[in-house]
């Protein structure tokens, strides 16, 4: 294990480092240049706020394989007399849905009709923010100033833009040979984000998946990324200094991605869909909180990765694995959660995926992991080791 995840898991800090420092230069240009772009239609558009939050593994110190896959939010502005309103989606649909009402500051609607139009989708006979009609503006103003960046960027790096229909864009960037010593081509998911304070999200769903009752363009997800840094930076400080939990979860994402080639479809995919890293990461926040983080040192690393294991293995067996920050009131009171979080009702995971789906994946769990040490070897190969593919 230890050798699987030196040789194939683990990314080298300094090309992560110049990795991360080359993305940030060039999204912080873009985000500049459509901020620019954006002043100029009035009151009643949508805008970029101006900045943009990293999130995702590359930020939280257990990405994997390698550093060319990046994930940024990107905060919109609403017109200043609206108010975003969210709300759990009610009926079938995607777990852990949302839908999101505006509500005038001065009181009146009529100011609003001009946005609603043009942003909103008409549910239950109110007015909600269409994440679809988001995205789909988002797609086209980052595609309009592309040309500003592109021309200052030109002796940095070649920069190009490709969008898939209800999918944040992906920015592709190619540094150029003299530019940075790392000389690896990133794609950097760009991903609209509505703010609603507190350093919480909402975002786009993505459109595989059932939708249920309600009009999939009306549907939002709440991001609590900020939330999962914050706790991440408080178990580094209360474990000991060789904690070994994100080595556990490395490692068990890249046992996870090492099975999939002896499966076929549609378990395949299914597979990696229950088997999610944020699912896994789940996983790990609440077996962390259940012991002394004592028993978490390196010298362990067999035998907590052994029970993060198990405990996976029971939530599919029990078909339930709570999220860990909506409604979650257990939460240490250092890792400060908004009101919103905690009132918010809990969200089962695995709710989306049937009892045999579920079986079968913690049946396959336990195998992989018993036989780990021949999956590493067979898979290991070098026409096994694919591309990552881009977020």
């Amino acid at each position: 294990l230890e050798r699987f995840h030196a040789r194939q898991l683990r990314v080298s800090p300094h090309v992560l480092g110049h990795s991360k420092a080359h993305v940030g230069r060039v999204v912080a240009e873009l985000v500049r240049a459509a901020k620019v772009q954006g002043l100029q239609p009035g009151p009643l558009a949508l805008s970029l706020r101006g900045d943009f939050v990293r999130i995702g593994s590359a930020y939280e110190q257990h990405k994997v394989r390698s550093p060319d896959c990046f994930d940024i939010l990107v905060p919109l502005r609403l017109p200043p007399h609206l108010e975003p309103q969210p709300r759990s989606a009610d009926g079938p649909g995607p777990c852990g849905a949302f839908v999101c009402g505006l509500r005038a500051r001065d009181g009146s609607t009529r100011r609003c009709r001009p946005f609603t139009e043009g942003f909103c989708v008409e549910l239950q006979g109110r007015s909600h923010l269409s994440s679809g009609l988001v995205l789909r503006w988002f797609q086209g103003h980052l595609q309009r100033c592309l040309g500003a960046v592109r021309y200052r960027l030109q002796e940095r790096c070649r920069v190009s833009l490709s969008v898939c229909p209800g999918h944040p864009p992906t920015l592709h960037i190619v540094p150029c040979s003299d530019y940075v010593c790392c000389h690896i081509s990133m794609a950097v998911r760009l991903i609209p984000a509505v703010p609603l304070g507190d350093a919480l999200y909402l975002t786009a769903l993505p459109p595989e998946g059932p939708r249920g009752s309600l009009a999939p363009e009306a549907l939002w997800g709440l991001n609590a990324s900020r939330q999962e840094q914050r706790l991440l930076g408080w178990l580094k400080e209360q474990a000991p200094a060789s904690s070994c939990h994100l080595k556990c979860l490395q490692i068990l994402k890249g046992l996870r991605d090492l099975r999939r080639h002896s499966l076929e479809e549609p378990f395949c995919s299914q597979w990696g869909r229950v088997l999610s890293s944020y699912v896994l990461k789940t996983a790990l926040f609440s077996l962390l909180l259940q012991g002394p983080l004592e028993a978490w040192d390196e010298q362990f690393l067999v035998e907590r990765l052994e029970d993060l294991v198990l405990y996976l293995r029971e939530c599919l067996r029990k078909q339930v694995l709570m999220d860990f920050f909506l409604g979650n009131t257990s939460i240490p009171e250092a890792v400060a959660l908004p009101r919103f979080l905690k009132e918010t009702a809990p969200v089962n995971l695995l709710s989306a995926f049937d009892g045999p789906t579920l079986d079968l994946v913690a049946f396959q769990l336990i195998s992989t992991w018993i036989q780990a040490p021949h999956i590493i070897r067979m898979y290991s190969s070098p026409r096994y080791l694919r591309p990552v593919p881009s977020p």
